[in-house]
């Protein structure tokens, strides 16, 4: 017996509304910075950021959500080498060996504010937003060097040393503006996004530990909700791509990356979903600029992970509560390890005497909004 058939039609329209508003824990999710990759091991993009009901519709109006987030990971080999370059204790002329690793872990508090505005805006629900976050972040960096430094006349003289060496930074990151606009189409939801890097938070270019990442960044990108409210079936797909800007502390500019994120989840009532998510993220470009000392740098990882999440009625609101966690796999050039998401959004109560309009059919001549 599929779960529409034991609710009666109020109760059905009110499960609808649930569910949609647990999208804007999706959207309400955010960019932290310590994820590793490009330049030093640091990216703009902090994959896991979507994942499922993605595209669905907001309640109309103000919903804001706090993440806990933790990460732990691992580099070897050129990540660490490259960390070491960016903060100017590796030997430029140095020809040998690096036998380094990196270990670097981020407890985060993430807070978002999005409103969803209640007209239409072509023909879809446009939302505007903005992200901060603070917590600490600590890295370290151990291992040996051994060959020849390239001397006056080129000559080469031998060279061994043991390194051990690490700092932290509790502070600020950087702000997150976002925009959106999201169509319904019965079971069918698109989504278009943009967002951006404004670099306020804590770097230093020197640090191995750091909040912020130092440049500017815009990304955006595109993605696809199939969602069934009468068998609770889902799946969330979205696609993006950002453009990194020079650092202007390196003189270094990370390559544009590719990054797609991704659920699946069932209801297994109105207030319970369970699924499983995964992210795929990738390089496509290479890094460049006259302070690039690593080549083209090109970083791949992959992960993938269960979720859990409760819809929580609060009066005249309503709250949701997600919890999602990665491991990471098939690394390239990027630390790799596990992380942890703890989600609370909060947001105005769905309307229970009628389905939002978002969830009605729309007009042939337009699409209704998210």
């Amino acid at each position: 017996m599929k779960l529409s058939d034991r609710l009666s039609e109020p109760r059905k329209r009110k499960l609808c509304s649930q569910w949609a508003f647990a999208a804007g824990a999706v959207l309400c999710a955010c960019m932290p910075t310590v994820a590793l990759a490009d330049e030093g091991g640091v990216s703009f993009w902090l994959p896991g950021l979507f994942g499922s009901l993605a595209a669905t519709p907001l309640q109309p109006g103000l919903t804001f959500s706090s993440t806990y987030y933790h990460t732990s990971v691992t580099g070897e080999g050129d990540v660490s080498r490259a960390r070491e370059i960016t903060v100017g204790k590796f030997p430029i002329n140095l020809s040998g060996t690096a036998n380094l690793q990196l270990d670097s872990a981020a407890n985060l508090g993430i807070f978002n504010a999005v409103y969803a505005f209640p007209t239409p805006v072509l023909g879809g629900q446009a939302a505007v937003g903005l992200m901060g976050l603070f917590g600490r972040v600590n890295t370290s960096i151990t291992g040996t060097l051994n060959g020849a430094l390239q001397g006056p006349g080129g000559m080469l003289f031998p060279f061994s040393r043991s390194d051990n060496f690490g700092d932290a930074v509790f502070g600020v990151g950087d702000l997150y503006p976002q925009v959106s606009l999201r169509w319904n189409f019965g079971v069918h939801n698109f989504m278009t996004y943009a967002t951006g890097d404004i670099p306020v938070g804590s770097y230093s270019s020197t640090r191995l530990s750091n909040i912020g990442i130092g440049h500017g960044a815009v990304d955006a990108g595109g993605g696809y909700t199939y969602f069934n409210p009468e068998t609770g079936h889902e799946l969330s797909g979205v696609l993006g791509f950002t453009y990194n800007f020079k650092n202007p502390y390196t003189q270094y500019q990370n390559g544009v990356d590719l990054h797609f994120d991704w659920g699946a989840s069932q209801f297994v009532s109105k207030e319970v979903q369970i699924g499983v998510v995964g992210y795929a993220y990738k390089d496509i470009g290479c890094d460049s600029g006259s302070g690039d000392r690593v080549g083209c740098f090109r970083s791949q990882v992959f992960g993938i992970g269960p979720q859990l999440g409760f819809v929580i009625p609060l009066g005249e609101f309503q709250g949701y509560l997600n919890f999602k966690g990665y491991k990471e796999f098939d690394a390239k050039d990027r630390a790799h390890g596990w992380n942890t998401w703890l989600t609370f959004v909060i947001s105005p109560a769905p309307s229970h005497a009628a389905p939002p309009p978002s969830l009605t059919p729309p007009p042939r001549h337009s699409a209704s909004a998210r």
